[in-house]
């Protein structure tokens, strides 16, 4: 069986993420997550994807992009994934693969599901009781996103440009959006689309690029259909 396309659209943003082999770490030590977000950084530049949030976890990362082009989602994915992995190997002593397969990715309807995504994101350490505000754990653009950090990886979507007529009235905006909780319903939405590489978004955006794509980019029930 062929493998299926993941849906990329130029301009439209992406939720990707990529684990480790088996849920085993990815990053062991502290200069792994500093050689990732360089290597992000650089990928970012050549693939033309402009990245909107990111967070690296022990043994996967997140990323929310904006592609200007159809194959920038897979060539940064190729090129951070390979840099990487090579550069792990020498530093630890290892071989064999580091990730488990291909990346996962979903089209992002921009109005409402975007921040929805990037709260998803940024708030994954406090979901795995790392630390308990986004604002504590470093590998994240949370820190840039709400409190103006420095960043050359971050580019901001215009739906964030928008939300104040400043940096420091937009910073404040963004970070009212985390005082409101992420709901179970949301977090399954955004699983379940990126999962299956499909879209998140309302019932009119799915389908308007699912007929762009000629495919279904409606979330599959599981399990076998009803005879």
């Amino acid at each position: 069986m062929p493998r299926q396309s993941r849906p990329v659209i130029p301009e439209v943003p992406l939720h990707i993420t990529q684990r480790g082999n088996n849920k085993l770490p990815c990053f062991f030590e502290e200069a792994d997550f500093l050689v990732y977000l360089k290597l992000l950084h650089a990928a970012s530049i050549r693939a033309e994807c402009r990245i909107h949030a990111y967070v690296l976890m022990s043994n996967h990362v997140h990323l929310v992009v904006s592609p200007t082009n159809a194959q920038g989602p897979a060539m940064l994915m190729k090129s951070v994934g390979e840099r990487y992995v090579q550069y792990v190997n020498r530093r630890h002593s290892r071989t064999g693969t580091l990730w488990e397969g291909r990346y996962r990715s979903c089209l992002v309807q921009s109005e409402r599901y975007l921040m929805i995504c990037q709260r998803y994101v940024e708030l994954n350490p406090v979901r795995a009781c790392l630390v308990n505000e986004p604002s504590a754990y470093r590998w994240s653009s949370y820190r840039h996103n709400a409190h103006g950090r420095e960043s050359k990886i971050v580019a901001p979507h215009e739906l964030y440009s928008r939300m104040g007529l400043d940096p420091a009235s937009r910073q404040s905006a963004y970070r009212a959006l985390f005082d409101e909780v992420l709901g179970s319903d949301a977090l399954v939405q955004v699983r379940k689309a990126t999962h299956g590489n499909t879209a998140l978004g309302s019932p009119e955006f799915v389908g308007k690029f699912a007929q762009f794509q000629g495919r279904n980019l409606m979330p599959r029930k599981i399990g076998r259909p009803h005879r």
